[in-house]
């Protein structure tokens, strides 16, 4: 028995301890894994012809049920916490070998893909779904390898991903019926109960953000990343929702990646094979490159059809704020193939500040730098997560705690030294609130932030005029092109330049409280930039 190049599949499926399935689907094409979808009522085709599913309880990442297996390989190394919680191997074991006996008798969808598309790094990745769609999703999102490739295929890693399978709590050493586990020693990722995608995609992400540091000299990092025409690599930092996606997504500037890379003496390169966008409000005039990758092959998440039609209401947020939308990159017309960059030029930190605050825009020392990549300042976004429906300040090392398996500082020094050795530019960018906080100030508009990146990328905020700002010790460009001067100082954006003070203050607490549990590790001269705490602030 082959199917498409898999020679022998039911032994392959047997290695991995899977037995008696009523049918295993190798490798389905998109338009295959489209029509699985729908023929077992589990979703349907837009008027762009993307597919639209709903993910079911879960819309969104689930992250206090998603473990690490603490073992003799990662007990020392871990950063264990909160974050990143440990189980051990006998629970880790026990629902393996549940989800096991869950496929039997049932038919399963197995795709081979691979991460990382610098091919010095490159890990095979094996997925075993219960779902097309989810299958379709690794499609997407991972890299694709040729027909060729298949032929002698063998995987590093691999995912068993089961919505339908719920956990005993009690028995199973959980906290609910959900969870995702990760283990290092085993190199095998479990999932089940949740029909969440991305929970996919952020379990290879978690294991590239151990592998590659520890193992490769690689600093992993939770951003994306475009290529001007002459060769200058710019990376954008930042959180769901503050606008990675969207600012890298530039017609003049080849996409290397939207979400995931890897930084290594060779330059930047991209872990994955698609992109995965938040869709909620999305239009063609605001974010036209996004907008037009929504067609076949695409999957359209969570998301309400204006009545009667099959066009999507991207404004509706009945089901979720975390509308989302997955595609190959091939749907972007000037993504980089392969997806690899030079080292970079620029780096941007994005920031969702609910409090109106920070500046739209700002040059960082290099201290600074490595402070607010430590703290990782943004708001979570509703919907994003479980339990969020409105914007919260947060903090989040490396802008991407939820993923990093070691500890903080390990990231810092290795971002560090890369920017010390190229001589990288380093700007905060504000993409949340201004005027006010958040229910009274309004949201920075898409097209300003777009104009000081690009004055940014074009070396024109060189030769302009700098503020320092009196908290945050930040140095404030003066003007900027297509940019209104007074938006670029945000105390002169409030209507009582007291009540701007005062929050800026109480940010400036907040942020030095956040940066205790990391100054043991933190060279003196990195938390010298943190901000400064006037006194008599009220």
């Amino acid at each position: 028995m082959e199917q498409f190049g898999i020679k022998n599949p039911s032994a392959k499926l047997e290695t991995l301890g899977i037995k008696n399935v009523k049918k295993a689907h190798w490798n389905l094409s998109p338009e295959e894994l489209v029509s699985s979808t729908i023929n077992n009522g589990q979703g349907y085709l837009t008027d762009s012809g993307a597919l639209a599913i709903e993910t079911g309880k879960f819309t969104g990442r689930s992250p206090k049920d998603r473990f690490i297996v603490k073992d003799s390989y990662t007990a020392e190394t871990v950063d264990w916490g909160a974050i990143n919680q440990p189980i051990e191997p006998k629970y880790f074991d026990q629902l393996h070998d549940q989800l096991l006996a869950y496929f039997e008798n049932k038919e399963v969808y197995v795709r081979d893909a691979y991460a990382c598309a610098d091919d010095q790094y490159r890990m095979n990745i094996r997925l075993v779904s219960e779902y097309p769609w989810s299958n379709q999703f690794a499609y997407n999102m991972f890299l694709r390898p040729t027909a060729e490739e298949l032929e002698t295929f063998e995987p590093e890693w691999t995912i068993l991903n089961a919505p339908g399978f719920l956990a005993n709590p009690e028995l199973d050493g959980l906290r609910q019926e959900n969870f995702a586990i990760i283990n290092f020693a085993k190199k095998q990722i479990i999932i089940g109960g949740t029909g969440y995608t991305g929970e996919i995609k952020k379990g290879i992400f978690s294991v590239l953000n151990y592998v590659l540091p520890k193992e490769r000299g690689v600093l992993s990092m939770h951003c994306s990343a475009n290529m001007g025409k002459d060769g200058d690599t710019a990376v954008f930092f930042g959180l769901s929702g503050t606008g990675k996606t969207t600012l890298s997504a530039d017609p003049e500037r080849p996409l290397i990646g939207d979400d995931e890379h890897g930084w290594s003496d060779n330059g930047v390169f991209n872990f994955e094979g698609g992109c995965y966008a938040k869709t909620i409000d999305l239009s063609a005039e605001k974010e036209p490159q996004i907008y037009h990758a929504i067609k076949h092959r695409a999957i359209l998440e969570n998301i309400i059809c204006h009545e009667g039609t099959a066009k999507p209401d991207f404004s509706n947020s009945s089901i979720t704020e975390n509308t989302r939308v997955s595609y190959p990159i091939y749907h972007i017309d000037n993504a980089l193939q392969p997806s690899k960059g030079n080292h970079p030029t620029n780096i941007f930190f994005l920031t969702c500040d609910a409090f109106g605050v920070l500046p739209p825009i700002s040059k960082l020392t290099p201290e600074q730098a490595m402070y607010y990549f430590i703290s990782g300042y943004t708001a979570k976004v509703a919907g994003t997560e479980e339990g969020v429906t409105e914007p919260q300040a947060t903090f989040s090392a490396c802008f991407g705690a939820p993923f990093m398996p070691l500890h903080p500082a390990e990231y810092a020094e290795m971002l560090g030294n890369k920017m010390e050795a190229h001589n990288v530019n380093v700007w905060l960018v504000n993409t949340g609130w201004t005027g006010g906080a958040y229910g009274e100030g309004h949201r920075m508009k898409l097209s300003y932030t777009r104009a000081m990146i690009t004055a940014a990328l074009n070396g024109v905020l060189e030769n302009v005029d700098y503020k320092t700002h009196e908290i945050f010790g930040l140095q404030m460009p003066q003007s900027c092109p297509n940019v209104p001067d007074e938006l670029l100082n945000p105390r002169q954006t409030w209507k009582k330049e007291e009540a701007y003070d005062a929050k800026a203050n109480h940010l400036a607490v907040l942020f030095n409280e956040n940066f205790r549990q990391f100054k043991e590790k933190t060279d003196e001269r990195i938390c010298a930039a943190a901000p400064k705490v006037m006194e008599n602030v009220d």
